[in-house]
């Protein structure tokens, strides 16, 4: 099937206007969640400047993550309602709010409302989330591709963030160092808001001419027509969620007690550390090698090695006795550390189209949060109780393991083709 060709030179220009909205987007996900993922530098500094206890600021940054996760489905609802652009105008309006009452805040409930609610509803609304229908409608061609260049900003966020963040609060104390973040965050997410995300994609995307200069039409999504409800109810949505519930399982483990069980196992801080910053490090080379296989690989059997290395990795990371076995680990696990999220977005898109990608992909991450939530918790409970770390490590290699079993049995590209088959009874 042909279709003549469009006419638009965002479409056949020699620079496809697409990539500057998931270079923008990386950028404003490397703050969000590098952000998110850096509240290590700040913590022991709020408690003691505000005279907090571990377990009340431990709490507060818990609700906070529980947060994240149920507004990210609010803001994947408002970018279908309103646009993307009044998603991320909203979204930095609350983060710059947010910091600034919280560098104000001096009791626990002034400091829950700001931190924990008013600055993670932001930084879920300028997100990932808030960016990965725009760049799915913009992609169907290289639209895995795509959406793993723009986790890099994740995995960037991981790498860069704690270190810079740990400098400034040192030099600047944490008022001024959040103050500054949120400065920074602005002049960012403004121009990006205005000048480059643009929710009208052109008719063809991506999809370069075939031959006679025409663009060869792809299929559309096969379940595309259900409505949310439903949608949620069918079995690939189910397995995905399912596998993000151990993706963001496993990725908090790692960063809540990852390097205490390091330093529990006979590691010094700085090598537990370079250990684990090692991870995100590789991860960005690994989410560029990835982003070159997305298109050209089954997704699903991509989505399911990820998985099964990163699950055999968690239990390797617990055995290491030595700094060579452990930066081992730590660079093969970097491989695959990213890429479950933008592949799960991919696979979601492929199934039910860009319409409903952000909201499900929303709600999926509600899962992601949950799981990151309990395996927190598990961590420092399982090793007061048994003294060991091998029940919350250990978990999460099973869980990992199982998400690669279920990953293998999503739909194929072939069986795209019979919608009916992926419908699950209810």
């Amino acid at each position: 099937m042909t279709t003549t060709p469009s006419p638009n030179p965002k479409a056949i220009g020699p620079w496809y206007f697409g990539w500057n909205i998931v270079a923008a987007g990386s950028l404003l996900t490397l703050l969000t969640v590098g952000m998110r993922m850096s509240i290590g530098p700040f913590f022991l500094p709020i408690a003691a400047d505000l005279g907090f206890s571990r377990s009340l600021l431990a709490a507060i940054v818990a609700v906070g993550m529980l947060v994240y996760g149920l507004a990210m489905p609010l803001a994947a609802h408002l970018v279908n309602l309103r646009g993307t652009r009044f998603v991320l105008f909203t979204g930095t309006a609350m983060v710059v709010a947010g910091a600034g009452w919280t560098v104000m805040a001096r009791d626990p409930a002034s400091f829950l409302l700001a931190f924990g609610v008013l600055l993670s509803v932001g930084l879920a609304f300028t997100g990932p989330v808030a960016v990965t229908p725009v760049i799915s409608k913009w992609f169907e061609r290289q639209r895995g591709m795509a959406l793993l260049f723009l986790s890099t900003g994740s995995m960037g966020g991981m790498a860069i963030m704690t270190p810079v963040l740990s400098l400034a609060i040192d030099a600047y104390g944490w008022q001024r160092t959040l103050a500054g973040f949120a400065g920074a965050f602005l002049a960012l997410a403004l121009p990006v808001a205005l000048l480059v995300v643009r929710d009208d994609a052109p008719e063809h995307k991506d999809v370069p001419p075939g031959e006679g200069g025409h663009r060869v039409a792809i299929a559309p999504a096969p379940l595309a027509h259900l409505p949310f409800l439903r949608a949620i109810r069918t079995a690939p949505f189910v397995m995905v969620a399912l596998g993000l519930f151990a993706c963001g399982y496993s990725m908090n483990l790692l960063g809540t007690h990852g390097m205490p069980m390091l330093m529990d196992h006979g590691f010094d801080a700085s090598t537990s550390s370079f250990g684990i910053g090692l991870i995100g490090a590789v991860a960005i080379l690994g989410t560029l090698v990835l982003g070159r296989l997305a298109d050209r690989l089954p997704r699903k059997n991509l989505l399911a090695a990820i998985y099964f290395v990163r699950g055999l990795g968690f239990f390797a990371l617990v055995v290491a006795g030595t700094h060579v076995e452990l930066y081992a680990v730590s660079i093969i696990g970097g491989l695959v550390w990213a890429g479950s999220i933008a592949l799960s977005s991919a696979i979601l898109a492929d199934v039910y189209g860009v319409r409903l990608v952000g909201v499900l992909y929303g709600w999926s991450y509600v899962g992601h949060q949950v799981g990151g939530m309990i395996s927190s918790w598990l961590g420092g409970w399982g090793f007061d109780t048994w003294g060991t770390h091998w029940p919350a490590f250990g978990s999460a290699g099973v869980l990992l393991l199982a998400a690669a079993a279920v990953a293998v049995r999503l739909p194929s590209k072939e069986s795209l083709r019979a919608p009916a088959a992926l419908v699950a009874r209810s």
